[in-house]
């Protein structure tokens, strides 16, 4: 009556490929995931929406919470608002709107200077020469060399210190994998930001104020005619059609499964074997391309916040470009970067190592239906798979049991997820392991940040090792 615009959520719920009712409902959380919660929101001063679907893996979510706010908040070597910019910089890479417009936030909540949100080039030269690292980070980890990082280090007054570098590193990774998850779990934006709210007026016979407030939305309902909808024993008779063809799914892969063990227990390949086919598993991930590959050009919003917006992800090998196998072997995160981080920014490294192993060894022994099935063959060729995509071999791995327990739709969403997020849509979460429960995939979407990560750090790390050795 008033004339007061009220604005009602877009979406329902969390995320756009989760149910709401399938969701955590916020009042009907366990004491554990109750005090995740109240951490996050007095960290973040909102509960938001990554929290409330990764809530489904309260463990591994604690980690990461506890990640983040040192990341962003403790002693480190970068200042707060620095921080929040280095965040913008990465998610923008992703076109990420939604990570975009949080920190934008949070940057000015801690005094950061406005005019640097114009774009990039309004920002000190310090934080325009981190662009060249964001872009191959994001998109090409495997050409960065020791000269990138000395360029950084040696460039005069705009110079950066080791201490941080690395602070710059572990954010810009962090926010190129979160963007991952955002993307891959259909994170919608909360009530309060932009693309998460209307001001369409609502119709007073159907709605009290107080259903709008608690994030009630009725239009489906109100709104879905009955015509034109599909006859009952229709319908019912192709979801029993679908759901009878992924229980089949379900039990091949785990056919597969105790098949491959019983071929590991009986006989092991050679060196040579498995070097042959981690060689044609990594050449096949380059013809794993979304079927959605059309062109998407980042809003203004976004792209003012890094340079060359014609920069993405290429595979490795095209165009006849040879770049050499990252052997685990030669540097691995346990043995050469988990020391070089803790070393120049304490606890750190600590902190990555135990998000990386939770989110490596996380399982709740089940697989859709079935009940104490051990998942540990599928949970390391998913994160193998992910780092052969970018050239990283683990030479006590057979990449032949990758074909066989990742078909071709599930390998679309993995590289969509980690190559080009911006890219994912509800049709390929929806096309892989249809029987599986919501929160195994997203315990898929925690293995796919995670590795990513660190095959990012990986390549970041080693060239800083290479410019101090």
């Amino acid at each position: 009556e008033l004339g007061i615009r009220i604005p009602r959520p877009l979406g329902h719920g969390p995320s756009r490929f989760i149910p709401e009712k399938e969701t955590v409902q916020v009042g009907n959380e366990d004491a554990m995931m109750h005090t995740l919660f109240a951490d996050s929101f007095a960290t973040l001063g909102r509960l938001d929406n990554v929290t409330l679907v990764m809530v489904f893996h309260p463990q591994y979510l604690e980690s990461f919470l506890k990640t983040q706010h040192y990341l962003l908040q403790m002693d480190g070597p970068l200042p707060l608002h620095y921080r929040h910019y280095i965040g913008i910089m990465a998610a923008a890479r992703h076109q990420c709107s939604y990570l975009v417009n949080l920190h934008v936030n949070d940057f000015l909540h801690v005094g950061g200077d406005p005019k640097w949100l114009n774009g990039l080039e309004n920002a000190p030269q310090k934080l325009q020469n981190l662009g060249e690292l964001n872009k191959m980070l994001a998109h090409r980890p495997w050409l960065i060399t020791k000269e990138h990082i000395e360029q950084l280090l040696k460039t005069e007054e705009n110079s950066w210190s080791l201490a941080e570098l690395i602070h710059a590193v572990v954010l810009l990774t962090h926010y190129h994998s979160l963007a991952s998850f955002t993307f891959g779990c259909g994170i919608s934006p909360e009530i309060d930001c932009e693309g998460g709210h209307t001001f369409r007026p609502p119709s007073v016979g159907n709605y009290c104020i107080c259903d709008i407030t608690n994030g009630y939305h009725g239009v489906d309902e109100i709104h879905a005619s009955p015509t034109g909808s599909i006859p009952v024993k229709i319908k019912c008779f192709s979801l029993l059609f679908k759901s009878t063809e992924s229980v089949c799914e379900v039990e091949a892969l785990m056919e597969k499964m105790k098949q491959l063990q019983e071929c590991r227990d009986e006989e092991e390949a050679s060196q040579e074997e498995m070097a042959t086919r981690f060689e044609r598993e990594k050449r096949e991930s380059m013809f794993v391309c979304s079927s959605e590959d059309e062109e998407s050009a980042p809003t203004r919003d976004v792209s003012r916040h890094f340079e060359d917006t014609s920069y993405g992800y290429k595979d490795f090998s095209r165009h006849g470009m040879h770049v050499p196998t990252f052997r685990v072997q030669d540097y691995s995160w346990e043995d050469h970067g988990y020391s070089l981080v803790n070393r120049l920014y304490p606890d750190v490294g600590q902190l990555l190592d135990e998000k990386f192993h939770i989110a490596y060894n996380l399982t709740y022994n089940t697989m859709a239906m079935h009940k104490d099935v051990d998942t540990s063959m599928l949970r390391r060729a998913i994160w193998n798979y992910i780092h052969c995509m970018f050239g990283i071999r683990y030479d006590d791995y057979d990449y032949g049991e990758i074909n066989q327990l990742l078909d071709r739709s599930f390998k679309v969403y993995i590289k969509t997820v980690v190559c080009t997020p911006e890219k994912t849509t509800k049709r390929m979460y929806d096309s892989f392991w249809r029987q599986f429960e919501h929160s195994e995939k997203v315990h898929v979407n925690l293995l796919l940040v995670e590795a990513r990560m660190q095959a990012e750090l990986l390549y970041a790390l080693r060239a800083i090792t290479r410019y101090m050795t």
